[in-house]
This record gives structure tokens, sequence and C-alpha cells, in this order.
């Protein structure tokens, strides 16, 4: 089984089936793959990559997920060239907390600039990641979330949501 799989495996045990939440600023979402990813509430979602929603949210399969998950967040992660379970960590971000601020904590963690853009000096840091460096960057996954809209009632889930996939690590 590839890393992505694995990976894509235990985000969708997080992530749930699907949900319509008021509150939630990603509208409609099914296996956490949220509506207002693309920036319109359309109910809608571009599985194909085209740049067109193409599926309804609600219709939304596993399958489908994986699809968007790895064209928009493994591989613009560059998760494929980290190694376990540092890409695990950063796909979870990505999906959970957005692609840049996932680069940047990343970036943060290993101690080189902050642009967001995963580039030779970045990876070549991120492959002698140390567990501390790793820690560093959940560390900062958590402090991100306190500053994040409907940390109120959202926010003990998204911190167990760190402890669980560490353990899942």
């Amino acid at each position: 089984m590839s890393d992505f799989d694995k990976a894509c495996d235990i985000i969708l045990l997080s992530e749930g089936l699907y949900s319509n939440d008021p509150d939630d600023a990603g509208g409609e979402t099914k296996h956490g793959i949220a509506d207002m990813r693309d920036g319109k509430r359309d109910g809608m979602t571009d599985v194909d990559g085209d740049g067109i929603p193409d599926t309804y949210i609600k219709d939304l399969t596993p399958a489908q997920g994986r699809i968007i998950y790895k064209r928009d967040y493994w591989d613009v992660c560059k998760c494929d060239q980290l190694a376990w379970p540092l890409n695990l960590f950063v796909f979870d971000a990505a999906v959970n907390q957005g692609e840049q601020p996932a680069k940047k904590m990343l970036q943060r963690a290993l101690n080189v600039k902050q642009d967001g853009i995963l580039g030779k000096i970045t990876m070549a840091r991120a492959a002698k990641a140390d567990k501390e460096q790793i820690c560093l960057f959940m560390a900062y996954r958590a402090q991100r979330y306190y500053g994040t809209r409907g940390y109120d009632k959202y926010g003990n889930g998204w911190l167990k949501r760190l402890f669980v996939l560490s353990l899942e690590a």
C-alpha cells in the first residue's frame, strides 16, 4: 500500500460522511471535501480538475474524494517526496487547514524561509527532518487552530484529530 493510500484511509476516517453544518465556513462537506474549497457556495466540486464544478457534494464518492485529495493536496504539498509520518501530517494539514498554511508551517518547523514554495531548500531540509521538527510542525498546527473561526465549537475536535493522527502514524 502506498503512503498516499495509507494516509488517505486515515484522513477519510477523520473526515466522515456528508455534513451541512450552518456554522461550518466550508459549507456542505462530504468525505472532507468542502463546497467552499473552490470559493463558491454552489453545492458542487470539481472532480476532474478542469476548473468547472462537475459533481454535487452530496453525490461525491470516496473514490472521487481520493482523486481530489491526491491532486489538490498530496501532490500540491509534494507529500510523495516526504517520509512517513511527515507526509501524513503535512497532507492532513493541507486538507484540514489549507495547502498554503500547511507549507508555511512545515517551513517554519524546518527553520527555512516561509514563502509557501516547496523548493530545493525546503525539500532538502524536510528529507533530514528529525522528531523535534516533526513535533514542532504538529505544535504549529495546534497553535493555528486557536485563531481559526469556529474554534469555540470545533476546537476540541480539531485538537483531538492531531493526537489521533499522531497515534495512527
